[in-house]
């Protein structure tokens, strides 16, 4: 999808915990990178419900709906029965059904292409005093499109794993069925493990992995899995993609306890970015805000959970006079 010469239009939701600190950081370097996007502001999640007992109203998807990708920081979803995931009211609402997840580090290269919208987040659960149950939902529509989606990937890299656990869900032999005839209609080479040798082998040889392509709870594990590998969750971007819209977030989440301490690492959010400029089409400053951070990393600044001294602030800087120069 390109949008050269179109306005960009973005909805900016900064969400909670450190959700606003590292979309702050992420605003300075694509105002340094020379971004031009119309940005429109939503005051979506728990901070919000915990004011107005609302996290999300029907408007403020629809204005969303008026934009034509989301900027994402962080939302906090508590452990309370009352409370709905904005983050899955949204993959839902803005039928994003592919989260895409690239990992690299020296010699790993790899992309979980997630399905978004289903699975064990199906949505469909019951919960009382003597038994608690979710329904895991598996369809032929949803497999095939994440399959066609890993497909396209692969056909631009190697290869493609399919994850799955097939010898126990029976969900998941149609899963993997479709995903192989999909596979072979791309002319993609492919091979297919079971999720928990999958989580094995991310661990001891994740260079064996190009593209994997799994089901909705295996790709948010197997994801935090990938994240640890390389180095922490602080370093890793996502896409939300559907046929229309997408959403773009660091895979972290709000960390409230070192919320306001200005010591979150910004670059899976900046990284986010880069991911939203090449889907917009503007493959020139995606790949310029890569090598900004890819310098920044090199030269040692980082925030303490690699093991750094500098400040959310202090990267982005970084990264913003790489860019400058």
């Amino acid at each position: 999808m390109s949008w050269r010469g179109a306005e960009k239009r973005v909805a900016l939701v900064k969400g909670d915990g450190v959700g606003p600190e590292v979309i702050d950081a992420t605003l300075a370097v694509l105002e340094a990178v020379g971004a031009s996007l119309e940005l429109v502001p939503i005051d979506i999640g728990y901070g919000r419900w915990k004011r107005t007992g609302v996290a999300m109203a029907g408007e403020d998807l629809e204005t969303i709906r008026s934009c034509h990708c989301v900027l994402f920081g962080a939302i906090t979803t508590p452990p309370d029965p009352d409370y709905r995931s904005v983050l899955i009211a949204l993959r839902r609402g803005l039928d994003l059904y592919a989260n895409i997840r690239p990992f690299s580090a020296e010699g790993i290269d790899l992309v979980i292409v997630r399905e978004n919208t289903e699975g064990m987040y199906s949505g469909v659960e019951k919960l009382d005093e003597e038994e608690a149950t979710t329904l895991r939902v598996i369809t032929r529509r949803g497999s095939l499109r994440i399959a066609e989606k890993a497909s396209q990937i692969a056909s631009e890299r190697e290869k493609v794993t399919i994850v799955h656990k097939s010898n126990v869900l029976k969900s998941d032999i149609l899963f993997l069925r479709i995903c192989q005839e999909t596979a072979r209609r791309w002319d993609v080479p492919f091979d297919d493990m079971l999720v928990d040798a999958a989580g094995y082998n991310l661990v001891i040889n994740p260079g064996r992995f190009d593209v994997m392509v799994t089901t909705n709870l295996f790709g948010d594990i197997l994801s935090d899995v990938a994240a640890g590998v390389i180095g922490g969750l602080g370093l890793c971007p996502s896409a939300n993609l559907g046929d229309r819209y997408a959403l773009f977030e660091p895979i972290h989440g709000s960390a409230p306890d070192i919320a306001g301490k200005g010591i979150a690492n910004p670059v899976g959010a900046i990284r986010s970015a880069a991911m939203m400029m090449e889907w917009f089409g503007d493959l020139e400053k995606a790949r310029m805000i890569e090598e900004a951070v890819g310098w920044t990393l090199a030269h040692g600044v980082t925030t303490p959970d690699l093991g750094g001294l500098s400040s959310t602030k202090e990267v982005s800087e970084a990264v913003a006079k790489r860019l400058l120069i």
